[in-house]
């Protein structure tokens, strides 16, 4: 690798997108810390774009081991990693695709006692969980910080995505108050590479200025083929970032 690729890009991994993102928006980039909540489906996709796009930092945090019921979309676990932690599974693959990165994996359990340990030093959240106990936790947490949180989610042939920037759009808790009930969902492997796209796209936009943050609520339809959004709007007496909230920011 040459002096020039190790001190911006320009000649090297980077210089397909430099162009686009220019040296400067490439170098916020690299200094970026960034969460990314599960190692799963979108996870995978999410990661993997992630480091390809040289995010200075990345803390992976996933609980569980690689089954084989993951292999249709987890494209960051293959069938010789089935019984491995998915954090030893994708730190391979993520340092191999990018060694210029800085990932920290932790199996830990993401829950009230450490999620604020996962988020206290990083400079936005990433949501690549497969229930929503979690998620709003995670919700407080960027709430709590004031760091943006990219929410996605998948479920067959369709997922949603939506960008929450704390202060100035609705929170997770404000566009859904309650959590569906808990189930194991099925899932085509390919929605997990749209929704964790497009996840990803938003993170690479708002760390180098970019374009505009996804300001509705975006529906995917893989069976027909189809997109749409909604408007989202912040609920004034949102238990998460209403002015009422145990660390919210008030109004």
């Amino acid at each position: 690798m040459g002096e020039k690729e190790n001190r911006n890009g320009l000649n090297g991994r980077y210089s397909r997108q430099i162009p686009i993102l220019g040296v400067e928006g490439q170098e916020k980039i690299r200094q970026a810390r960034v969460l990314i909540a599960g190692a799963g489906g979108l996870g995978s996709v999410i990661a993997l774009y992630l480091a390809a796009a040289g995010i200075g930092f990345i803390r992976l945090v996933d609980h569980d081991r690689v089954d084989s019921s993951n292999l249709n979309r987890q494209i960051l676990h293959w069938s010789g990693d089935i019984n491995q932690p998915k954090t030893a599974s994708a730190e391979k693959k993520l340092l191999a695709l990018n060694p210029q990165i800085s990932l920290e994996i932790d199996s830990g359990t993401i829950d009230e006692s450490s999620v604020s340990v996962f988020a206290g030093d990083v400079d936005l959240i990433v949501d690549a969980m497969d229930n929503f106990p979690t998620r709003y936790l995670l919700n407080r947490a960027a709430v709590a910080r004031r760091i943006p949180f990219f929410h996605g989610a998948v479920r067959g042939f369709y997922g949603q995505a939506a960008t929450i920037l704390p202060g100035r759009t609705a929170c997770l808790r404000c566009i859904f108050p309650e959590g569906p009930p808990a189930e194991t969902s099925p899932i085509v492997g390919a929605t997990c590479g749209v929704i964790g796209s497009i996840q990803a796209t938003e993170v690479i936009k708002y760390l180098s200025g970019k374009g505009t943050p996804l300001g509705k609520l975006l529906f995917w339809d893989g069976l027909h083929g189809e997109m749409d959004g909604i408007d989202i709007s912040r609920n004034p007496s949102c238990i998460d970032c209403g002015p009422f909230a145990v660390g919210g920011e008030g109004t």
